[in-house]
């Protein structure tokens, strides 16, 4: 268990997971697929173009968890979906993660020269190849998923399309994004936080999830009990990522650490407390995994995923 969280709160071990090791195990598989397929998307160009696809790349090979392409392989496992589509649905939100992050990371968002634990792309680069660079991965993963490839059903990609772009638009990510810009200049209380974060961190966490879903022929029930479960878990993510930013350094964590409190945003340890903020983690954590007691045994890799985000490091 990480230091940041305490015997007292950490999530029972009623909900059946699957082993730590296991998830590591499986997570590591999902990541170096989606590396490969990442990396057969964005082949190296000459010319003036390689600058902006080298920028891609920088941000799309700097390796990171890959939890979100994750959530969608296991949750279309559990449907029997074919892998070759989840890991390309996979790849369309990572894509659209790292987007985000080089964009969070510019001098009019967060001014951050670190991710990942090394030089954001505006820093390796310049602002704007940074900029162009994340609407090129935007751009990308929507070819990705309206390929044939992903899904031979055109409904079925439709689908996810249209829950991809729900969850990166101004009604997911970027919305939240905008929410969070503005509660630097506002006093936001816990439900306001909460929406916040369920937008900007949660919306895309969500897709993942109902995603899978999607892909793997899953019932509208079905695809209602793996939203509830990401949303919750969204949450719980966000809320570990402020204790993170609180306890954490740099060097673990790939990128700055301290600047929610050097810039007086807006989080659930300024609103709850530390140990208000875990036990919240903690109970969102066993309520997301109660979600997926109907896929029984099925749903394990999911449930440790709940799991490794309330006990991750970084």
């Amino acid at each position: 268990m990480s230091a940041s969280t305490s015997s007292a709160s950490k999530p029972s071990t009623a909900a059946s997971s699957v082993s730590a090791a296991a998830f590591v195990a499986a997570i590591r598989e999902t990541a170096e697929s989606v590396e490969q397929a990442l990396d057969a998307f964005l082949p190296v160009e000459e010319g003036p173009l390689g600058r902006v696809v080298d920028a891609m790349r920088w941000s799309a090979l700097a390796g990171g968890k890959r939890l979100r392409p994750f959530l969608v392989v296991a949750a279309a496992d559990m449907f029997d979906a074919p892998r070759a589509r989840s890991i390309r649905v996979g790849a369309a939100v990572e894509m659209i993660h790292c987007y985000s992050l080089i964009h969070d990371d510019l001098p009019a968002m967060d001014d951050s020269d670190l991710r990942r634990g090394r030089p954001s792309v505006h820093k390796k680069f310049d602002d704007a190849t940074a900029i162009l660079a994340g609407d090129a991965l935007l751009t990308q993963a929507f070819e990705i998923v309206a390929a044939q490839e992903t899904h031979p059903d055109g409904a079925v990609r439709c689908a996810v399309a249209l829950e991809l772009a729900r969850a990166a638009g101004k009604a997911g990510m970027v919305g939240g994004q905008m929410i969070d810009i503005y509660a630097e200049q506002k006093d936001f209380d816990l439900e306001g936080v909460t929406q916040l974060q369920r937008l900007k961190t949660g919306a895309l966490i969500r897709f993942s999830a109902v995603g899978g879903g999607l892909v793997g022929g899953a019932s509208a029930d079905e695809i209602a009990a793996l939203g509830a479960y990401a949303e919750d878990l969204g949450l719980a993510f966000q809320i570990v990522d402020d204790i993170l930013d609180a306890t954490g350094d740099a060097a673990a964590l790939g990128k700055p650490a301290g600047q929610d409190a050097e810039m007086d945003k807006a989080t659930f340890i300024k609103l709850l407390g530390m140990d208000g903020a875990r036990t919240k983690a903690a109970d969102l954590v066993e309520r997301c995994k109660s979600n997926l007691d109907r896929f029984g045994d099925r749903a394990g890799p999911l449930k440790g995923a709940a799991d490794f985000v309330f006990e991750r490091k970084s």
